[in-house]
């Protein structure tokens, strides 16, 4: 039976996101191959749950997410991100589809291009519909735009965004009714600051910069968006897999790489802290993340149903405030983060 998941308005877009989603970047094969039956399932369940948001992306096992995603969603009253700022290009030299590219062991022969232009951004939106089976996109976010991708090449990517007409087009498809939302998803937090002083956005899919070891959104990026009607969808709540656990796991990543040790020893600390209030450090990682009142919505990435239901269990698992004051006591936590007042096991209306 399908459960009610409570959900918040995006900007000021008219589309309302549960407080929970679904994010897919493991059904295009992100690190492991995950089988279409479990991708099926993991998508079912989450439409059962109430995980009615899913994020996907052309990137995401070039191809493979969007796919499974469509085939899955095909019918159902579900909102669907996905990306431009990558083109796929067919790959037509032999390769072996359990070799990592990208991150991702994916079958699809594709190879991914950036290409932020008017016109790359137009046949990326295109390519996509097709891919997804839909013929609206609800949500496109600029995926991995700034210098924390493009290092040296940042001007000039940027400049196709701006000067060069890709955020233009995005406008246009929203002025049509092609989709309802526009965006960015980035894993940086400067080139979100520094594209609102230039074009006006929905929403922000943030990756991995506010969680239980990061905060520094709270500084300028968090007011900025209050003040400009922007919401704040949060990718990554877990920080790459070292706040995923009911416990810390041993030899943990953070940021899609082993974990320093400075950040080890931060997590370590915060995970003691939840063990003594008998709290999940995964459950608590993903109800932070939606404490603060700017945030949408959280969408940890997902890959079976087993993910799904232990989702649902963390957001709606008590947690007393004790923690959350002793995290803050202990300097863990920002004394001016937002904590969770109440529980996502709510009835929408």
């Amino acid at each position: 039976m399908s459960s009610a998941i409570a959900t918040r308005p995006l900007g000021r877009t008219g589309l309302a996101v549960p407080e929970i989603g679904f994010g897919a970047a493991p059904l295009g094969n992100l690190y492991r191959a995950v089988p279409d039956g479990e991708a099926r399932a993991a998508l079912d369940a989450a439409l059962d749950a109430g995980l009615r948001y899913v994020d996907t992306a052309p990137h995401y096992g070039f191809g493979l997410s969007e796919r499974r995603v469509g085939d899955a969603v095909r019918g159902h009253d579900v909102i669907v991100s996905t990306k431009v700022g990558r083109l796929l290009r067919p790959v037509r030299t032999p390769f072996d589809a359990n070799e990592e590219r990208h991150g991702f062991r994916s079958p699809m022969p594709f190879e991914p291009v950036f290409d932020y232009s008017h016109d790359g951004v137009l046949r990326s939106y295109e390519d996509s519909l097709q891919r997804l089976g839909r013929a609206r996109i609800d949500v496109a976010y600029v995926h991995d735009i700034g210098r924390l991708t493009h290092g040296d090449q940042h001007g000039e990517r940027l400049g196709q965004l701006v000067e060069g007409g890709g955020f233009a087009a995005l406008r246009r498809l929203k002025d049509e009714g092609a989709i309802g939302a526009l965006g960015i998803g980035v894993n940086e937090i400067a080139i979100c600051l520094e594209l609102m002083e230039r074009v006006e956005l929905d929403v922000i899919l943030l990756a991995g910069r506010y969680t239980l070891l990061e905060q520094e959104a709270l500084d300028q990026l968090f007011p900025r968006c209050a003040a400009a009607g922007t919401s704040i969808v949060i990718g990554g709540p877990y920080n790459s897999g070292i706040l995923a656990g009911d416990t810390l796991a041993p030899s943990p990543h953070y940021n899609y790489a082993p974990a320093p040790a400075p950040v080890v020893e931060r997590a370590e600390r915060i995970a003691a802290i939840c063990a003594a209030n008998k709290v999940s450090l995964g459950a608590a990682a993903l109800q932070f993340a939606l404490a603060h009142p700017q945030v949408a919505s959280v969408i940890p990435g997902l890959a079976s149903a087993a993910q799904v239901e232990e989702t649902v269990r963390r957001a709606r698992l008590p947690i007393p405030p004790a923690l959350w004051a002793e995290l803050k006591a202990e300097g863990l936590l920002r004394p001016d983060a937002p904590i969770p007042t109440q529980n996502i096991e709510k009835v929408a209306s």
